[in-house]
């Protein structure tokens, strides 16, 4: 898209704006507050690199598709990553699996690893100026087999996973220590049942037990941030599971942990932004995973819909962007994985610009007056304005194609790099 273009579309849109009292330079500005945790797990379907074979395997989580160019190494998956943030406007992060440490083609068991196994992780995010945040990976290795982790009723197999989780806040902590911002260390479990079960509560005090074990250890807020995510249902765990949200809710607000809420875990008539302004009344912070479930927790490439402009129009109108960490987390392998990168990230981009961009004070007053038509009226009008001209505006700024010019650029590196992987 040529500049003279985007130029001559962004001075329409500023002026139509202007006209509602909103300065779109300012809005613009703003999204740099707007970092984006960009999920490493999209570069290779989930499968991670424990040993040279590594494979997903179960535990709640399935990817769908075989498109070819997945990455296979780390290295390549360092080049995809730089690739996709070439690809998009202002300064994301990446958040990491503990499954992604770089363990010299040894196999290192979960409750074995070290600072050590990503310390190439921390030197290249140091490197991009990025900061990183973390995940322990309670999923897809033996002692998850029964559909049990940290609630699990065999101490052994508890320990593990409580040992494992120990090493991933001491890593964590270590990542935000250098890197001079928190990592966010997200806490997902898949424990649950695939069919009735009778003894819920005592999954759930164990649950309650181990995460009090794993917190025992205090480290500063300034290097650690840790976050506890629900989930309505799994595969395999279809008809409970032990981290549900009135769980997590209730252990977030008494022990002043973030709280997870992931855009596909939750019932599909439930709206997640519907939830923000009454969690941010409880909690310090929330971690906000954006996803798209189509019917179930598909992990959908997320894009620009009504379900994610409600959540960042729930943030904005809260003023809250302080207060919320986002995080991508889909996973889709029929596409070009590049091109999901790129299409999710601005797609969330967008959201936060199109709520910046909002007349909340305006429609505020309509609705304290009683003024439903002229609200609705309102909110309507804003569905028609010259949007996408900001947006494509903010990309010019940071050197980024506008519009969809990016698909001939992930075109050519498709056929440079994937096609020959």
């Amino acid at each position: 898209m040529k500049k003279e273009f985007v130029e001559r579309a962004y001075a329409l849109a500023k002026e139509q704006y202007a006209a509602l009292g909103i300065d779109t330079d300012k809005a613009i500005a703003k999204m740099n507050s707007v970092k984006i945790s960009l999920h490493c797990w999209q570069t290779d379907d989930v499968g991670g690199f424990e040993t040279p074979d590594s494979t997903l395997g179960g535990g709640g989580i399935q990817v769908t598709g075989n498109y070819p160019g997945k990455a296979r190494s780390i290295a390549e998956m360092k080049m995809d990553l730089e690739k996709a943030m070439s690809l998009l406007p202002g300064k994301q992060r990446l958040n990491l699996h503990a499954i992604y440490g770089e363990f010299g083609g040894q196999f290192v068991d979960r409750d074995q690893i070290e600072v050590k196994h990503f310390q190439g992780w921390i030197d290249w995010a140091k490197n991009q100026g990025l900061g990183l945040d973390f995940n322990a990976s309670c999923f897809s290795h033996p002692k998850a087999d029964d559909g049990f982790t940290l609630s699990s009723k065999d101490e052994t197999i508890r320990q593990f996973w409580i040992e494992h989780v120990k090493r991933c806040r001491v890593i964590g902590a270590e990542i935000g220590k250098q890197l001079g911002s928190p990592c966010v260390l997200n806490h997902w479990i898949p424990d649950g049942s695939k069919d009735m079960p009778v003894d819920r509560g005592g999954h759930r005090a164990i649950l309650q037990k181990s995460l009090d074990e794993i917190f025992a250890v205090e480290y500063p807020k300034e290097y650690l941030k840790d976050s506890v995510e629900c989930k309505l249902f799994g595969i395999g765990s279809e008809a409970m599971v032990v981290g549900s949200h009135e769980f997590y809710m209730g252990y977030a607000i008494k022990n002043n942990k973030l709280l997870c809420l992931d855009m596909g875990h939750f019932h599909p008539t439930e709206q997640v932004g519907d939830k923000i302004s009454s969690c941010l009344l409880f909690v310090d912070e929330l971690m906000l995973h954006v996803s798209r479930g189509v019917r179930w927790d598909s992990d959908h490439v997320v894009t620009f819909s009504d379900e994610l402009n409600l959540l960042a129009q729930e943030v904005i109108r809260c003023k809250a962007l302080d207060r919320v960490n986002i995080g991508l987390d889909f996973f889709d392998g029929s596409l070009n994985r590049i091109g999901a990168y790129v299409i999710g990230t601005r797609a969330a981009q967008q959201a936060f610009l199109f709520a910046l961009l909002e007349p909340t004070e305006m429609i505020r007053k309509f609705e304290e007056q009683g003024k439903s038509f002229e609200r609705l009226a309102s909110l309507e009008g804003m569905k028609t304005m010259l949007f996408g001209a900001v947006y494509d505006k903010y990309c010019l700024d940071n050197g980024v194609p506008a519009g969809v010019d990016y698909i001939t650029e992930i075109q050519q590196y498709e056929s440079d790099v994937l096609s020959k992987r």
